[in-house]
């Protein structure tokens, strides 16, 4: 009888269950660093990607209002283009507003970095499940240099 061979993940699909924890906005960033480290558009991804996974992640964290157990889920996917997505995944359905924040503020400003670093940014429903995906493209021409 012939061995089953499952498909090996796509090196340009990536994703991972997170605690709703303190920690998870860095261990989203180090799955980031992992899943890009292989290509060549890395270097050019990584500072917006990192910044905007860690503001996402830390929404999902701090504004769903979701029991304390529920996981947050974060995918990362790279198209032919080097146009990364980033999604986070939350059980909560209220999708998030941007919000006007003085630049002195502390806090409140995730949403605006993502308005304002990613190429584009938005909120679904999650299809076959409670909550929402919050998503961003970032792409190598949309990077400063």
């Amino acid at each position: 009888m012939p061995e089953t061979v499952s498909p090996s993940p796509s090196p340009a699909d990536h994703s991972c269950w997170l605690p709703r924890h303190d920690k998870s906005p860095r261990a989203a960033r180090r799955e980031l660093r992992s899943f890009l480290r292989p290509h060549p558009c890395a270097e050019l991804l990584l500072p917006t990607a990192e910044l905007l996974v860690s503001e996402l992640v830390t929404n999902a964290l701090q504004h769903a209002r979701t029991p304390r157990d529920r996981l947050i889920f974060v995918r990362f996917q790279l198209s032919p283009d080097d146009t990364l997505r980033i999604e986070v995944h939350d059980a909560d359905s209220e999708k998030p507003t941007l919000r006007d924040s003085p630049a002195s503020a502390e806090t409140g400003r995730g949403l605006l970095l993502v308005h304002e670093l990613a190429h584009s940014w938005g909120c679904d429903p999650r299809t076959g499940g409670v909550g929402k995906l919050v998503w961003c493209h970032v792409s190598p021409e949309g990077v400063a240099a």
